[in-house]
């Protein structure tokens, strides 16, 4: 077994993640006082007097609201972890995890890009220092994204204004506005899209919707008034016709470059208008050296993000430069056996093809980012991340964690508590569950199953072998309705074994919070089910050992590593009802074991889903008034969207009114986000009991909010939701024997996307084939949100594309791991150096997803 951990092991991943990237996270970080109180605490007897003074001092400031004290605050912290060892200081190009010994949190990546930092000796007034950290820690933009494996190390560090020549000024601007300030970030801007300059057209070649190149002469230039604004129009000819270079903005300057006879090299998209063709925002270049020159033309050139036209002549003579000097230089960071095998190109051969691709490139395979070269970049991104997951995993599983006693007689006198039989897939997830918590080390586990799986069923198996074995549970869900439902059902089914079950939530006055505070801390309580509350400083408990948390994706990285720093290394089982798709588990959980409950308990009916339109909303009424007639229940759904926040309350309000008219034998009643706590109950409670039967809602009734009776669900604006939340929504019905039905009712304006998910609906229950066609939908990027993975983000690869990358990826990592675990190798030297940047120290914060 490995030694017991440092004290103050549990601050590393927090401090790592708010001081990366110069402190880019540290707005979205809440809550450290918390986790360095804990870890003073557990230090206490061991640690100097000396450091612990530093640490009880910064305990009002780290959490402090101006941001210079908290960054000056973690770096004091820092440092007392650094001088017990665990952050090590400078020792070479390249330090463990982002760290280096100008200041114990900043990142390499930082250290290269921001001027130093302020010592930490003294407070630095915020008022001083905000222009200047502004310009210092600005991001790049969306568009100029740079790629997740640029080095930060070794002649690419090199700063822009120490290369050899002069750059012009005003690109120097441009790049430093959008974090561009050293060679390996321009070599590692990938390019946007190319542009195929072998062979110029004529105008009339030109085709509509589609980028060329023409090289034509100014007739005239002149500012115009058209589309209700003003703008410069340029017209171009040549021997086959004419065209206009249309900007969207006017003055001297632009004149100046349209000079009446002078013939240039026009390139963008043509358009074919009412006003005759055009090409809005073309990138202008003289025609002066179009036989002559090695970069602009007679090649397949890049276009850059983040840069208007014009600015991407300069762009792309300065890229030409770096690659053809730099390039070359930059260590390859993948074992030659391994690109041998895959027959990969090698890394400063594959940027030198995506900047300037070779004569016979395929464009199509360029602009779709399939070519050798972005094949590569993409191996590259997908292989750190799984070989990052690997090591993490393998991390996770040499760490001393409890061994729970889960002997068969234990098992069953837990599934015993439950009021009915686990289905084959809950036998089967019970039976990994068990066999995790009985080995030494933490369980870190995903359990994945659709809407009515019987995740809790698993979870309730899971915190009596715990209480059993005398340690306490904290179940962790996202919602006060959906925690109190969760409670009600702990309580109840655990009332067999006498455990005290409580619920920690932010609502109730000050004397009953303290109350069951007191009683979590002291042990009383066995079993803590809440919201965010559980994770405030004032929640402690005397032994905890078992973390559940439901619907894990709507809580961010910080969140859940709080909750389990309020144990020694508990053992944590992840849950959720929003399928994932085998790729994004792959990418986000790929160093978790993940659970499938694959089969809905017996008895259960398919939900009957149909969408109409608007002028057919009198089906939807149909439907609920025949159920109502059986005895069942109906949910009627509006959107609310923050936006618009007050308009979809008005409409949920207003619907009810209507629905009370429309249907006068009706109970009908109101559920919305606004409500207070204990109104929310009431109605919820009243809907339970079929007091009420017709709930109009907002989508608060979203997750795990159960009514078997129920058995008709209306959404109105469909066109609005996602296909996730729809999913969910449907949930909701579908939970008794009876038949149930989903109506979908759309507005008169809905896109072609909106149309596609709503088809998906009607056409499938299987919230995993519903996950897959999202995925598709709407790509990896809009699919995640903005959820806190703790990952870098993926600039090349696709992760619906590259499928077959990314499972070969996985398997290349896993290998070498499981050969070489600490990576001592002298071939592996370089992958650890290329992890650390990449990573930026995320890798212990991130450890459950």
């Amino acid at each position: 077994m490995s030694p017991s951990p440092h004290p103050l092991d549990s601050l590393l991943g927090p401090l790592r993640f708010a001081g990366a990237r110069d402190f880019a996270n540290l707005r979205s970080v809440k809550g450290l006082r918390t986790t360095l109180a804990a870890a003073v605490e557990r230090a206490r007897p061991t640690l100097a007097k000396a450091r612990l003074a530093v640490l009880e001092a910064e305990l009002e400031r780290i959490d402090s609201s101006e941001l210079e004290v908290r960054k000056a605050s973690i770096r004091r912290v820092g440092q007392v972890l650094k001088e017990e060892g665990l952050m090590p200081g400078e020792t070479g190009a390249s330090t463990p995890l982002g760290v280096n010994g100008t200041g114990p949190i900043r990142s390499a990546r930082a250290e290269s890009r921001a001027e130093p930092l302020p010592a930490a000796q003294g407070e630095v007034s915020p008022k001083k220092t905000r222009k200047k950290k502004a310009a210092a820690t600005e991001e790049p933009s969306e568009e100029a994204r740079m790629l997740s494996i640029a080095p930060t190390s070794g002649p690419l560090a090199t700063p822009l204004k120490l290369v050899g020549w002069r750059i012009n000024p005003r690109l120097v601007g441009l790049l430093n506005k959008k974090g561009l300030q050293r060679t390996g970030d321009v070599l590692f801007l990938l390019p946007r899209v190319y542009e195929d300059r072998r062979t110029l057209k004529k105008i009339a070649q030109l085709t509509s919707g589609e980028r060329g190149t023409i090289i034509a002469e100014v007739r005239r230039a002149e500012d115009s008034f058209g589309r209700g604004r003003r703008q410069f129009r340029a017209v171009l000819a040549d021997s086959s016709g004419s065209i206009a270079a249309v900007f969207f903005q006017t003055g001297p300057w632009l004149k100046a470059r349209f000079p009446i006879g002078k013939r240039l090299v026009v390139s963008g998209e043509a358009r074919a208008t009412n006003f005759g063709w055009e090409m809005p925002h073309p990138e202008i270049e003289p025609a002066d050296d179009v036989e002559t020159s090695p970069i602009h033309f007679n090649r397949i050139v890049p276009v850059y993000p983040g840069f208007e036209r014009h600015e991407q002549r300069s762009l792309r003579e300065l890229a030409f430069r770096v690659a053809d000097k730099f390039a070359s230089s930059i260590e390859e960071p993948l074992p030659e056996a391994l690109r041998d095998r895959l027959k990969l190109l090698g890394l400063g051969e594959a940027l030198r093809y995506l900047h300037f691709p070779p004569g016979d490139a395929r464009l199509d395979a360029l602009d779709s980012h399939t070519s050798p070269a972005h094949q590569r970049l993409a191996f590259d991104e997908l292989f750190f991340l799984q070989l990052g997951m690997a090591l993490r995993r393998r991390g996770v599983k040499v760490q001393p964690g409890i061994a729970f006693d889960v002997s068969a007689q234990r098992l069953d006198q837990a599934k015993a508590l439950l009021p009915f039989t686990l289905t084959g897939a809950q036998q089967r997830v019970v039976s990994q569950v068990a066999r995790d918590m009985a080995r030494p080390e933490p369980m870190n586990r995903l359990l994945q199953g659709d809407v009515g799986s019987g995740k809790t069923a698993v979870a309730l198996v899971a915190a009596a072998v715990a209480v059993e074995n005398g340690y306490q549970v904290a179940v962790m869900a996202p919602t006060e309705i959906l925690a109190e439902q969760h409670y009600r059902t702990f309580q109840k089914w655990l009332a067999p074994l006498g455990v005290e079950v409580a619920l920690v939530t932010g609502s109730g006055t000050a004397k009953v919070k303290a109350a069951q505070r007191a009683a979590v801390a002291s042990g009383k309580v066995r079993v803590a089910v809440g919201t965010h509350a559980l994770i405030q400083e004032s929640v402690s408990f005397e032994k905890l050992g078992l973390v559940v948390i439901d619907e894990q994706h709507r809580f961010g990285v910080m969140q859940r590593h709080l909750l389990m720093g309020k144990g020694v290394r508990p053992d944590v089982m992840v849950m959720t009802a929003t399928p994932i798709p085998r790729t994004l588990a792959m990418t986000m959980y790929g160093d978790l074991d993940v659970s499938v409950i694959d089969e809905l308990p017996p008895g259960r009916t398919p939900i009957e889903t149909h969408v109409v339109s608007e002028k057919a909303r009198s089906r939807a009424w149909d439907v609920v008034r025949s159920e109502l007639g059986k005895g069942h229940q109906a949910y009627v759904i509006y959107p609310l969207v923050e936006e618009s926040e007050k308009v979809d309350l008005a409409d949920a309000t207003q619907g009810a009114a209507q629905l009370k008219a429309l249907f006068p034998e009706a109970r009908v009643g109101l559920l919305h986000g606004r409500m207070k706590q204990d109104e929310k109950d009431t109605v919820m409670s009243a809907f339970r009991k079929h007091e009420l039967d017709v709930l109009v809602s907002t989508t608060v009734v979203e997750v795990g909010v159960d009514v078997p009776n129920a058995s008709v669900m209306v959404m109105e604006h469909a066109e609005r939701f996602g296909l996730s939340q729809l999913h969910q929504l449907r949930g909701r019905v579908g939970r008794g024997a009876a038949k149930s039905f989903c109506i979908l009712v759309t507005g008169y304006a809905q896109s072609a996307e909106a149309a596609e998910r709503l088809h998906v609906m009607e056409e499938s229950t299987d919230g995993f084939v519903i996950a897959e066609r999202d995925l598709e939908i709407r790509g990896p990027g809009e699919f995640l949100g903005t959820r806190q993975s703790g990952l870098p983000e993926l600039a090349v690869a696709n992760l619906v594309r590259d499928q077959a990358l990314l499972a070969t990826a996985q398997e290349e990592a896993r290998a070498i791991v499981d050969r070489d675990p600490e990576l001592q190798a002298p071939e592996h030297q370089r992958l650890v150096r290329a992890l650390e940047e990449r990573w930026e120290g995320r890798l212990k914060l991130a450890r459950v997803g």
